[in-house]
């Protein structure tokens, strides 16, 4: 039996609760907190493991495909995988008793559906929009739901409803978070806390029985320091939704680190904004134009939903844009203003080691064998398909991931497709770049089909020509 041990960790919401764990555990590993910036890490105390940091919700994937032995990530991400996947190798193992919560179906205070009963007999095509669409679907299906249509979406599920969605599943630690969210539970769905999750093969061909009891030792103890250290902020505050003829045009505003720029721009552009700022985050910030409707959300969701005719108009980058039009080339969005900030190169990477500074070189080397099939991560999905398609990569295959894609090589993956502004993050993680695939800057995009509309064209023509003046005097 080999006694060489992997861990997937989670970084985010669940890091200082697991690290603390793991310490009381005596499985500690060096760096493993907030403020490091390594994603493979070692123990001083134990040799024969190792860890790598992840995205939780890419956890379960590299567990069940058998990079790695043992994950820590939430029961719902774990359950979020089976659902679909019944017969994927993995064993969820032990209950870790942190960041405990549910998740709810759940409708909107200001709609049409104030119980469970309305939503299962009315006879309408509902509007479902999750982070969890595989557990969507099994709950739709369960609950018998004659007509629903799901739309999965990055995350803040609960910013859409009442206009832009009937439900949601969301996670919450209690029913009156939800409320306080101005949501309406209808039903749980399932419980979930972190969770140990093992892969089914390591545990026939692993001594993992060691690693086990160290678990099953502390917790059991009366005192568990890490239960107090798993929390989970509110990002926005919830706006209530008001309903008004004259909020013609809806303009779809990004969160994360496009917010600052995103705000410093329209600000510039002369058009005031209230609820749009570090601190005072509102879901659905207030400007001074009275028929426009603003609502903040992922910038990945911008395309399809503007496609929906959920919004007219976003604000997000031309990357996300194409992941979109390379899956669905007749949709009906558009680049309307590029506004020239923001910006990235997205390009194909390589470990140093790896015999090839081209993607032709990097073509040869699949041909020969060498590399076959070709392990592809990425968060651009449709854009790494198209590329790796387009270049004549005969073998392939891509993983999806979440985020921090540089850690995945070169054990998990053999290329990424990523954005960088500088390259240093790459180069530091002993990366190279072989091909510049384009260039991305944040653009107004909207839908064609909105211009068609007489009450909305006045609106959308004004925010594009202050828009592109904007931009142009930033040039």
């Amino acid at each position: 039996m080999s006694d060489y041990v992997k861990f997937a960790l989670p970084k985010g919401n669940l890091m200082a609760a697991t690290a603390s764990l793991l310490e009381e555990a005596g499985l500690g590993f060096d760096g493993y907190s907030k403020d490091s910036r390594l994603y493979h890490l070692s123990s001083s105390r134990h040799p024969d493991i190792s860890a790598k940091i992840f995205q939780e919700k890419d956890i379960p994937i590299q567990v069940s495909i058998g990079n790695y032995d043992i994950g820590i990530c939430g029961l719902d991400w774990i359950e979020e995988l089976l659902v679909k996947f019944p017969e994927s190798p993995l064993i969820k193992l032990t209950d870790l008793e942190y960041d405990a919560g549910e998740l709810f179906l759940a409708s909107s205070t200001q709609g049409n559906i104030r119980s469970l009963d309305d939503l299962l007999n009315k006879p309408e095509k509902w509007k479902i929009v999750s982070e969890y669409p595989n557990l969507c679907e099994h709950a739709a299906i369960e609950l018998r739901l004659r007509q629903f249509r799901i739309f999965p979406v990055w995350g803040a599920a609960e910013i859409y409803p009442p206009e832009d969605a009937d439900v949601i599943i969301a996670r919450a630690q209690r029913e009156d978070q939800l409320k306080s969210r101005r949501l309406i539970p209808l039903k749980s769905i399932m419980k979930s806390s972190a969770f140990l999750v093992i892969n089914k093969e390591s545990w026939q061909s692993k001594n993992l029985g060691r690693i086990i009891s160290c678990f099953n030792t502390v917790l059991n103890r009366k005192s568990k320091p890490w239960l107090n250290l798993a929390s989970r902020k509110e990002k926005y505050s919830a706006t209530p939704y008001h309903k008004t003829a004259r909020r013609l045009v809806k303009l779809a505003l990004p969160d994360g680190h496009q917010m600052q720029p995103t705000a410093k721009f329209i600000k510039e552009s002369g058009i005031t904004l209230s609820g749009y700022e570090n601190g005072n985050l509102q879901s659905r910030p207030a400007s001074d134009l009275d028929w426009l409707e603003i609502k903040v959300i992922r910038p990945q969701d911008m395309p399809i939903q503007v496609a929906n005719s959920n919004f007219d108009l976003a604000i997000t980058g031309i990357d996300w844009l194409n992941d979109h039009l390379y899956r669905f080339p007749s949709s009906p969005v558009e680049k309307f203003v590029d506004l020239n900030f923001g910006g990235v190169r997205i390009v194909a990477v390589v470990n140093n080691n790896v015999p090839a500074d081209s993607i032709e070189e990097m073509r040869k080397l699949v041909a020969s064998g060498k590399i076959s099939p070709l392990r592809v991560a990425s968060e651009y999905v449709n854009i790494a398909d198209y590329y790796l398609h387009n270049n004549h990569i005969k073998s392939y295959k891509v993983i999806p991931t979440w985020g921090a894609t540089e850690a995945l090589i070169p054990e998990d993956a053999d290329m990424l497709i990523e954005n960088t502004q500088t390259g240093k993050t790459l180069a530091a993680h002993n990366l190279k770049i072989i091909d510049v695939l384009f260039y991305s800057t944040a653009y107004l995009i909207g839908n064609r089909e909105s211009l068609k509309d007489e009450r909305k064209i006045n609106g959308i023509m004004y925010i594009k020509e202050i828009f592109r003046k904007t931009a142009e005097g930033n040039r």
